[in-house]
């Protein structure tokens, strides 16, 4: 992070003298010529990556079928992940996307009065694709993940964090491959540009300030506030 400090103060320098040098490039600084003001994104920078919306128990889904209005429907999942279908019976929905699950009704209804059905199916709420915020945050609880969703946009979801909240002290917990992780982060650090907003899935847990999740890391971390990187850690 002290580069950017040290490109902060240069700046403000500049501002307050303008007899002293401009500022150049160095291994750690690029800076653009004759531009005074951040350029326009391009339209790949304002797309988020693409991440599939998986449907889980008690989401609410639409059901089309085209040119079949008595089986367009909005049908709940229930808690086994499972959907009923008119013709096309019992249906298992959980952790399929959209695209997986119209296929799946497409081929029930497929031979049974329906020739060649098409189906499209619309996610109208979701209850399962979540994130926790939790902690010294104004208004901790589950926030649905969107394709955008990162660790400062959950915080601001939650209204921020409170007075007193520790910024040096943010806590993801992740379950990877069956495997649960967490991840140390300095959310100062990350406003200031030290290093990425790391992006949330869904069932992430994101523990702002003490907890104990935050003190496994004793060990690991010196009493110094993380500023160079994330510190990622396997949980036993």
């Amino acid at each position: 992070m002290r580069k950017f400090l040290i490109v902060g103060l240069a700046f403000i320098g500049l501002a307050g003298c303008a007899g002293r040098e401009p500022l150049s490039s160095t291994p750690d600084l690029t800076v653009v010529d004759g531009a005074n003001e951040l350029p326009s994104p391009v339209r790949n920078d304002l797309t988020a990556p693409d991440r599939p919306a998986l449907i889980g128990p008690l989401d609410t889904i639409e059901v089309e079928v085209f040119n079949v209005p008595d089986l367009t429907r909005e049908v709940q999942v229930d808690a086994s992940g499972r959907i009923s279908i008119p013709l096309a019976g019992t249906i298992y929905a959980g952790g399929k996307t959209s695209r997986e699950l119209a296929a799946d009704i497409e081929n029930g209804l497929r031979g049974r009065y329906i020739r060649d059905p098409q189906v499209t199916i619309n996610i109208k709420s979701s209850v399962s694709q979540v994130v926790t915020v939790d902690g010294q945050v104004t208004e901790p609880g589950l926030y649905p993940v969107t394709n955008q969703m990162t660790l400062l946009r959950a915080i601001a979801s939650a209204k921020g964090l409170t007075e007193f909240a520790r910024a040096d002290d943010v806590v993801i917990l992740r379950t990877v491959e069956g495997q649960r992780m967490a991840a140390l982060y300095n959310v100062t650090a990350i406003r200031r540009g030290a290093y990425k907003d790391p992006p949330l899935y869904a069932n992430d847990v994101v523990v702002v300030g003490d907890s104990p999740q935050r003190r496994m890391f004793r060990d690991f971390v010196s009493l110094a506030p993380l500023l160079a990187a994330p510190l990622v850690a396997i949980l036993r």
